[in-house]
């Protein structure tokens, strides 16, 4: 095939989207596509997911927006579980829903008979690596290839130029890693029960590991490093400042990793994406950098140390000192209104006077707000927000604010 560029005026931004508010929150903050399961058949079965009648629900709402929906159906099915399929396919279709994410021929097979009019994403899970696999793929009748994240820049262009412009390429761009091959680890099923493999992950890479020996019960001998001992803990991934490379080495959308994930997260991620490749096709260059602004985004929202990758060549490395996440930010509260004056929030975490909001606008730049007075949902004075849920207004003279910002705090 003679080598082609992508064809496509502007590259996909795909949102996680692990429940109805997930959803909603990608799509006012400017998701183009969202990826989701249903009660069965996803990758993530720790998220809420969706039911037939939610699923309809949100097909309606993202079509509304003129956004698309794919559905999951990723994991590798047991013989057992084959007869409940043609249904979910059946009914994910008469939903409304624009393509399945597969990793499975069989799968794919079914999904070809049952619900024709769908299209089909091979995932990640596939380990689509070389062009010869993706033309296959294309050939057996997929519309779109999610590539193995273990490919670098060159990889990827070189794939695109020996492949059908009308092959969709998918890649992840944001989110967590792991440590097997595209995610296929046996690890979790060995050490718990829990077959990551049908989306029910312990994630055991991201464990505290000591030695013992068979005949000293009890003793545990600490593993040495000289930064820790967490040696399967892969960083994140984050390319928000490749969005050149990642345009032109072909890619068609760009995935956002995270259906576990919180609503918070979803918004906050998506928005920064959001206005850096906008910012990035408003003057299109190859150096072209998000503002700082923008990539300060990516440290208000729990992460692990981020890395490029495998986009650069070599590997993204591991988080040796602990399993867990850095966490700067806090939600506060949201938006119910704004007007005549006054902000008003329903609270998620405490604040109090005297602190600074950061308020996160959908499609904007956030800014900071320094209270200096504020009232109870009864116009009553107060001095702190201790309960969840609660009503909180607060003196504001600014731009309109839309109901549902996220306003966060520094932790």
């Amino acid at each position: 095939m003679s080598e082609q560029k992508n064809n496509y005026s502007r590259v996909e931004l795909l949102s996680p989207a692990g429940d109805i508010e997930r959803l909603k929150c990608a799509l006012m903050y400017g998701a183009d596509a969202v990826y989701l399961a249903g009660t069965a058949f996803g990758m993530r079965a720790g998220a809420n997911n969706f039911t037939h009648e939610q699923l309809a629900e949100g097909v309606k709402l993202a079509h509304s927006t003129g956004a698309k929906v794919y559905v999951t159906c990723n994991t590798i099915p047991r013989n057992d579980e084959i007869d409940a399929l043609p249904d979910f396919l059946q009914k994910a279709a008469d939903a409304g829903v624009d393509a399945f994410i597969i990793a499975d021929i069989g799968v794919m097979r079914l999904a070809q008979k049952y619900a024709p009019d769908v299209h089909i994403h091979i995932s990640t899970q596939a380990g689509v690596a070389n062009y010869a696999t993706a033309n296959e793929f294309y050939n057996m009748g997929a519309s779109r290839v999610v590539l193995a994240r273990e490919l670098c820049f060159e990889e990827i262009a070189s794939l695109r130029a020996k492949t059908p412009s009308a092959l969709e390429i998918e890649t992840f761009v944001h989110g967590s890693m792991c440590v097997s091959f595209s995610g296929r680890c046996l690890l979790s099923s060995y050490m718990t029960g829990r077959d990551a493999n049908r989306g029910d992950c312990a994630q055991p890479c991201r464990w505290k590991y000591y030695l013992t020996e068979e005949k000293r019960e009890g003793q545990q001998f600490e593993i040495f490093e000289d930064n820790g001992t967490h040696i399967l803990n892969s960083r994140d991934m984050c390319m928000i400042e490749y969005i050149p490379r990642l345009v032109e080495c072909g890619i068609t959308s760009f995935k956002i990793e995270g259906r576990a994930k919180s609503a918070y997260y979803t918004a906050a991620v998506t928005n920064a994406y959001r206005q850096a490749i906008d910012g990035y096709y408003a003057n299109p260059s190859s150096d072209y950098r998000p503002d700082e602004v923008i990539l300060e985004e990516m440290r208000k929202v729990s992460h692990r140390e981020y890395s490029t990758g495998f986009y650069l060549g070599g590997q993204p490395g591991q988080v040796l000192s602990n399993g867990g996440y850095v966490r700067e930010y806090k939600v506060a509260g949201m938006v119910e209104s704004c007007g005549e004056g006054i902000l008003t929030l329903s609270q998620r975490n405490k604040f109090r006077t005297g602190d600074t909001l950061d308020i996160m606008p959908p499609h904007a730049k956030p800014f900071l707000l320094k209270i200096s007075e504020m009232y109870d949902g009864d116009g009553n004075s107060i001095e702190s927000a201790p309960h969840a849920m609660m009503t909180v207004k607060i003196p504001y003279s600014g731009e309109q604010i839309p109901n549902g910002t996220f306003v966060r705090i520094r932790s």
